[in-house]
């Protein structure tokens, strides 16, 4: 690793170790078909449906991105889609109960991360970067500047 490495280098290889702790035990739960791309579906959709187009802005990926996750989990037996009651034209993705039992099992984790964290630094120096990465994502969402083409696929 570099001396003084940038700090987006940082942020995406801290990333890389809870999604792998994630997918280790999405995995051995049975469910080791899951692959990245799909987390911004699970994370993201309400029990009253959402349309891709809405899940796209929520995620910060490309519509195209979001749409071929949707399909494969659909594939899969994890969502599925149905008529937007409200919009004719439109269709609401929901999680299935395959789709439904994903979400505890990455919440679990995720907090068994964090908590070895916290115990590799402290609660409060934990608290402090939640804070301040925070702050940071509120200050250049509201910052940043209409891209033409859609968002990043990150």
């Amino acid at each position: 690793m570099p001396e003084n490495p940038p700090l987006g280098l940082l942020l995406r290889l801290v990333h890389q170790h809870w999604t792998q702790a994630v997918d280790t035990a999405l995995d051995a739960a049975g469910f080791g078909d899951i692959r990245p791309p799909h987390a911004n579906v699970f994370t993201f959709t309400p029990p009253e449906g959402i349309q891709v187009s809405e899940l796209t802005k929520l995620a910060h990926v490309r519509k195209q991105t979001m749409t071929q996750a949707v399909e494969e989990l659909e594939k899969l037996g994890y969502v599925e889609r149905r008529p937007d009651p409200n919009d004719r034209r439109g269709r609401l993705v929901f999680l299935t109960e395959r789709g439904k039992a994903v979400r505890p099992i990455a919440s679990a984790t995720g907090r068994k991360v964090d908590d070895r964290w916290a115990e590799l630094t402290s609660p409060e120096e934990m608290e402090r970067l939640r804070r301040s990465l925070r702050q940071l994502f509120e200050k250049v969402r509201d910052d940043a500047p209409a891209r033409s083409g859609g968002e990043s696929d990150g």
